[in-house]
Order: C-alpha cells, then sequence, then structure tokens
C-alpha cells in the first residue's frame, strides 16, 4: 500500500467556495458498499435511506474564532496565531506564523492592547508553539470572541457572508479549529423529520484539528505521523449505540470524525462502544475491521488524504476512486463547502 493509491486529480475549479443554500439543497451520491452501486440524490433525500431504529451520531464540536491577528512586541511584525488546542489554563497549541520569530520569551500585542499572547514553549515534533494568552482587564475567552476569526480551510478563498455557515446547526461547545463538515448539510427541520420515522440522534465530541486536511506526504502512509485529536463519548451514547445494535438498527455515523470517536470508543474487552473521553491517534487504513459503525455520511474529500485512506478501508479503494471519478464527471462539488455522500 502506497500513498499514491489514494491520489486523484482535483481542479481547483471544484472546491466549492460557499455552502449550498439551503444547507440540505446540495447533492448526495449514494454509494452501495457491498456493490459499488452509485445513485444520485439531494441531501434531503437521506430520509429515503434512513429506517426505523437507525441511530445517527453526530460531532457536537463548535468551531472556536481561533484566527487571531497581532503585533511582535520587539520589531512590530505582523503575526498571525492560529489556536488548535487547549493545553492549560488560557495556555494553546498554536500555528504561529512566521513561526521562525516567534522563539520561547516572545511577545504579540493583539488588538488595541487588549490582550498579549506569549511563546512559552515549542513541540518540536510538529513545529507549533505553546502560547500563555493574558487578557487585560477581563477575560481572554471574551477578547477571542471580539478578535478572533473563523478559520476557514486553506483551500477556501472566499469570505463568508454569515460564520455560522462554518457551523453545524446542532453545535454546541467551542473546541475544534475546523468544523466537522460532514454534518453543514443537516438543517433542524431534516433532522426533526429522521426523528419523525423513528431514526435516533446520539452525540459525541470530537475537537477537529487542521491536520485534518493535511495531505499524506511520506510514500507508505503507514509511516504518517497521524495527528491527536480530543474526543468525549458520553454515557448517554455508549448506551444508544447498545440500544441500536439490539434492535437491529444500523449506525450511522455523520462524518469522518464521529467515525473516529466511535471506534476509538470501541472497548474489545467489553465488545461495545463506552464511554470514555481522551486523546486518539488511531489512523484508520485500508484492512481495518470496523467495529461500531455500519454506515456513514461524509464528504468528498482531499487527494492523499488520511480521511480518504478512512473510506477507502470502510468501502474498498477501487469503490471510492470509481465514486469520486462519477463525481467529477456528473459535477459534484468537492472539500467542505461541498456535495456529500452517503456509504450504506
Amino acid at each position: 500500500m502506497r500513498t499514491d493509491d489514494f491520489d486523484y486529480d482535483l481542479p481547483s475549479g471544484r472546491i466549492a467556495q460557499s455552502p449550498a443554500e439551503p444547507r440540505d439543497s446540495c447533492r448526495l451520491l449514494v454509494l452501495h458498499r457491498g456493490t459499488g452501486e452509485i445513485e444520485h440524490r439531494v441531501f434531503t433525500d437521506i430520509e429515503r435511506y434512513a429506517r426505523r431504529g437507525d441511530l445517527l451520531v453526530v460531532n457536537e464540536t463548535r468551531v472556536l474564532p481561533a484566527r487571531l491577528h497581532g503585533i511582535k512586541e520587539d520589531g512590530g511584525a505582523k503575526v498571525e496565531l492560529l489556536l488548535l488546542r487547549e493545553r492549560g489554563a488560557d495556555t494553546w497549541e498554536c500555528l504561529v506564523r512566521p513561526g521562525r520569530r516567534l522563539q520561547p520569551g516572545a511577545t504579540v500585542s493583539l488588538g488595541d492592547g487588549e490582550a498579549s499572547a506569549t511563546v512559552v514553549g515549542v513541540l518540536e515534533e510538529s513545529g507549533t508553539r505553546l502560547v500563555q494568552f493574558r487578557a487585560r482587564g477581563g477575560r481572554f475567552i471574551d477578547v477571542l470572541h471580539r478578535l478572533g476569526e473563523v478559520p476557514l480551510p486553506p483551500y477556501i478563498t472566499r469570505p463568508l457572508a454569515d460564520p455560522e455557515q462554518y457551523q453545524t446547526v446542532y453545535s454546541t461547545d467551542e473546541r475544534s479549529a475546523a468544523a466537522p463538515t460532514a454534518g453543514l448539510h443537516f438543517t433542524t427541520g431534516l433532522l426533526d423529520r429522521l426523528v419523525g420515522i423513528g431514526a435516533h440522534i446520539a452525540r459525541v465530541e470530537l475537537d477537529v484539528g487542521l491536520d485534518t486536511f493535511r495531505p499524506v506526504s511520506e510514500d507508505d502512509p503507514e509511516l504518517h505521523h497521524i495527528h491527536t485529536e480530543h474526543y468525549r463519548v458520553s454515557e448517554q451514547t455508549a448506551s444508544a449505540v447498545a440500544e441500536c445494535r439490539e434492535r437491529g438498527g444500523r449506525v450511522i455515523a455523520v462524518g469522518t470524525t464521529s467515525v473516529r470517536a466511535l471506534e476509538s470508543a470501541w472497548s474489545e474487552e467489553a465488545g461495545a462502544v463506552c464511554a470514555t473521553e481522551g486523546s486518539t491517534r488511531l489512523f484508520i487504513l485500508p484492512g481495518y475491521g470496523f467495529r461500531a459503525v455500519d454506515a456513514m455520511v461524509t464528504n468528498f474529500h482531499v487527494p492523499r488524504s488520511t480521511l480518504l485512506m478512512m473510506i477507502s478501508a470502510f468501502a474498498g479503494r477501487d469503490n471510492i476512486l470509481g465514486a469520486y471519478e462519477t463525481a467529477l464527471e456528473c459535477d459534484y462539488r468537492f472539500l467542505s463547502f461541498g456535495d456529500a455522500m452517503l456509504i450504506i
């Protein structure tokens, strides 16, 4: 297995720059993984494929306004800080640009002196910085909401008319640097209709980092350093998965982040998804045996990415690349604001 096995040509013009309006009006490619059969639908048609007793598992994390701009106090250079994950009280792991200028001890002024950011360490493995934030006369989280911007993926070059377009309708706690984008297609009305036909909804949390969008650079994907993400599966969700199994329903993960949380929470000893919280480095490659997930809602992913490898493990590489080829031929829109796939 090589990284090239998960490559394909994605023309830049096929990368969606804005979401469909309304959200659930995007296109939906349905892939039957057992046969490779493909159907072309609209996202609202997902109601046709849900069954009474199925369980949809969504990632309820919310995107932080995690991009900050400031001025280096010693020299006046412009600096961009991207908050990736909280490591302590007002201490965050950050991606810093330009990073070479910000070594431990360097301080950045934010806003009109509303807050400061001091580099307290360098994480050698990733090159990211540990940054201690201090607000003057208030809480840093309040300053972040005044000054921060929602960080869109690098391939989205147009500003959003409304930052809520990059949030799911069921998002709660702000913990992520990127959205769980498969969930962007759901409206509250569609979720209500799914519940009305007898499907159930459960929630997990997985804090999405920017490494989600990073292509694998190693020739051998097994040598890739997979990113760590924090996740939480509640007792309520673990029980919902067990009850779904008992009634013969399917666990339908909404997005690869929900897949990663559920599969990380699987206990071989218990033979079930268990309530847990922690960090996961689970890297799902072809050959992986899925234990918690029966079907998946997902988007069309970046070439050579860990996400493309995950769905290839779920549905078969040939099926997935064939579906992508069909999607390109049929003018589907790709990546975060693009169209969706249902893999059943």
